[in-house]
């Protein structure tokens, strides 16, 4: 078979139904916390950020759903008793215009873009591909804890994924298997497909055992991309009845003047992230001098600061946003704020601050001449 790349839409297939006990702690693997974030998380992240990965399937227990949906841009479905029975599943929910699919394992959450590629290259002239390494070490047998024999390590690799396949091809191995498998690549060989061996990568591995949370942890902190931003900005007061604070209208004897909305906060976070990719401020995106932009809600800057930042492959993984006023009084409003914010972001709560601060009197703000905002943004590319 032979495959045009332009040809091709892959869809990926991240089995995470498993339960992970030989991991230890409290939770499946999988919904464990390291680099400040849940494993299937930045699994599903290495796929969310690729460009050539129409469709993510995340499989899970339906005892994890609540876990599964922080996760934002991919598919859910619920997976069976076995990891055959929980691909089928996920190759079932890809859509009809997927013509291949990468198969995962959610605990190899430290794969790289290279190896993704591997696999996605070789598809262009096979049905079947799946990474690997050469197995270099010496491999005995063993019996009552003594050495009973040798093995030639001739030809052997360690298998590892993602496994990569034309999707009516293993769709139908999987329908036709019986019994279990202990990857896709013995479910396509049962069906008499070649599957072609790409490289793989040490730093690929699968998190099994406690010490591995260790290992992963130093490989994502080794290859992340951290940025820090941070905007300021500042709005006087003006007659009204309302000012307008991280998307949220609350009622006040002024309002703030502005080109747009005047929504300080929110455009203290906006030049936050601006600032965290190097991109200028909103003035740059968004003059002033352009009357489109007259009395436009802030949460078009905000949005479009958002996608820039996943159109560039960064996740936001915390925003802090601190406003300076006597009045209005923000501590009533600041959870509503955070909730508005992290809809808006599409962000878990817990991801976002919103506090306030006087300053004590001092200067225009203690003057009630109008409010200040201070932000900051962390964005982590994988």
């Amino acid at each position: 078979m032979n495959v045009s790349p332009n040809s091709k839409r892959i869809g990926a297939v991240i089995v995470a139904a498993g339960r992970g006990t030989r991991a230890g702690g409290a939770l499946p693997k999988q919904w464990q916390f390291i680099a400040g974030k849940r494993i299937a998380a930045w699994t599903a992240e290495r796929f969310l950020a690729r460009s050539d990965i129409a469709q993510i399937v995340l499989v899970i227990h339906p005892e994890d759903q609540q876990f599964a949906n922080e996760i934002k841009g991919i598919q859910i479905t619920f997976g069976g008793a076995t990891r055959d029975a929980s691909v089928r599943a996920g190759l079932e929910a890809l859509g009809a215009d997927i013509t291949h699919v990468l198969i995962h394992d959610v605990a190899r959450c430290t794969v790289s873009d290279s190896v993704i590629d591997g696999v996605v290259t070789a598809l262009g002239t096979a049905d079947a591909a799946a990474p690997a390494l050469a197995v270099s070490d010496a491999l005995w047998h063993g019996t009552n804890g003594k050495v009973s024999g040798t093995q030639d390590r001739t030809g052997l690799f360690r298998a590892q994924t993602p496994q990569g396949f034309a999707l009516p091809a293993i769709r139908a191995a999987h329908r036709a298997f019986n019994g279990m498998a202990a990857d896709d690549v013995e479910v396509a060989r049962a069906a008499g497909l070649d599957v072609t061996i790409t490289q793989g990568d040490e730093s690929n591995l699968k998190i099994t055992t406690p010490d591995d949370f260790k290992r992963a942890q130093a490989i994502l902190e080794r290859s992340m991309d951290i940025r820090v931003g941070n905007g300021f900005d500042v709005h006087a007061f003006e007659d009204g009845d309302h000012v307008i604070l991280c998307g949220l209208s609350i009622p006040h004897s002024k309002a703030l003047k502005g080109h747009s909305d005047a929504d300080v906060g929110m455009h203290a976070i906006t030049d936050a992230l601006y600032g965290a990719l190097g991109d200028g401020d909103i003035g740059q995106h968004f003059p002033p001098s352009d009357p489109q932009w007259r009395g436009a809600a802030s949460e078009i800057f905000l949005r479009h600061a958002v996608d820039l930042a996943h159109a560039r492959g960064f996740s936001i993984s915390h925003i802090d946003c601190t406003l300076i006023c006597e009045q209005p009084k923000i501590g009533p409003h600041a959870d509503a704020m955070k909730t508005k914010l992290a809809a808006l972001m599409q962000l878990d709560r817990t991801r976002i601050s919103v506090k306030a601060t006087t300053s004590e009197r001092l200067g225009f703000t203690g003057r009630e001449e109008g409010i200040a905002a201070l932000a900051t943004a962390t964005l982590v590319k994988p």
